[in-house]
């Protein structure tokens, strides 16, 4: 699974044929793509930006044979609910919440957030995205207890790869399908079933044989994929020193595959330069060639 990275034109407006044509890029790698990640700056967007992404990414997804997904992250509960059943209106069923990160939400307010959102859209089915930005990380006895509650919980997300935690989400929640970080990927497919978030979606290659090794429970082959891309981090951090959120950092593998993918981001956070990215790509084509695809060109 894959996120796709929202393009803003240098007035600060959604650029939607630029998004449109990386849907239909990313499409190529994995029918199993959402919108509004933290990558995705759902955080950030406008009720309008929201809609008119939204319609904009479902009709490439159906027009490319798949399911959107569209990520649903705000401090208000009561805009959460609206913007699903917006959603529905267009046809969607499937979303990725993420819970309330204004203070930590208690056991109670916990157990009352996933109430209103799967009980209140019993025809959807949802991923929990459970990151530490939330302030309140969702255990793996946490998710067995919800998805008894809720059959259309059906996924989580989790980017760390604290060992402890992976086992615990198999272990204590086999009924979720679980979506880990490469990282944790190796780490989790030695305990049970569990699936792929690309994070570094340039190089669709390596991250369906990390899958099928993971499948296999190929230990060596899962080491030599990580060994690179521990050297694709080691060189996205040399190129990008500084700590910015993460949709600085996936634009610029978005702009290897779209030479014309700006990097700017909606503020006030800040986006990689353009210089940055070309020291990434001139570091990483020295290190690992096969990483780097060849960007296509468009014109108007």
């Amino acid at each position: 699974m894959a996120t796709c990275c929202i393009p803003w034109d240098d007035s600060g407006r959604f650029a939607e044929a630029i998004f449109r044509r990386g849907v239909k890029t990313a499409l190529r790698g994995t029918k199993h793509l959402y919108v509004f990640g933290t990558a995705g700056e759902g955080y950030a967007v406008t009720d309008q930006q929201f809609d008119s992404i939204v319609k904009a990414f479902s009709e490439e997804m159906r027009g490319g044979g798949a399911e959107p997904m569209v990520g649903v992250i705000h401090l208000s509960l009561a805009t959460m609910l609206e913007r699903i059943r917006r959603c529905r209106d267009l046809g969607v069923r499937q979303f990725q919440v993420s819970l309330p990160s204004w203070g930590a939400l208690s056991e109670a307010e916990m157990l009352g957030f996933f109430d209103r959102i799967c009980s209140g859209f019993p025809d959807c089915q949802f991923m929990h995205y459970n990151l530490p930005r939330a302030k309140r990380m969702v255990t793996g006895r946490e998710y067995g207890r919800l998805a008894g509650l809720h059959p259309n919980l059906v996924a989580s997300k989790n980017c760390g790869d604290s060992l402890s935690h992976l086992q615990s989400l198999l272990e204590h929640a086999p009924q979720l399908q679980h979506f880990l970080s490469e990282s944790g990927y190796i780490y989790g497919s030695l305990f049970g079933e569990c699936s792929i978030l690309a994070s570094f979606i340039m190089n669709w290659p390596q991250l369906h044989a990390l899958l099928d090794a993971g499948r296999r429970r190929d230990i060596a082959g899962m080491v030599s994929i990580q060994r690179e891309i521990n050297i694709v981090v080691q060189t996205l951090f040399e190129a990008v020193p500084d700590n910015r959120i993460d949709g600085s950092y996936d634009k610029l593998f978005e702009k290897m595959y779209d030479a014309e993918m700006p990097l700017r981001l909606l503020p006030p956070y800040v986006g990689s330069s353009d210089e940055e990215f070309r020291t990434f790509v001139r570091l990483l084509q020295e290190r690992l060639p096969k990483w780097v695809p060849v960007p296509e060109t468009h014109h108007a």
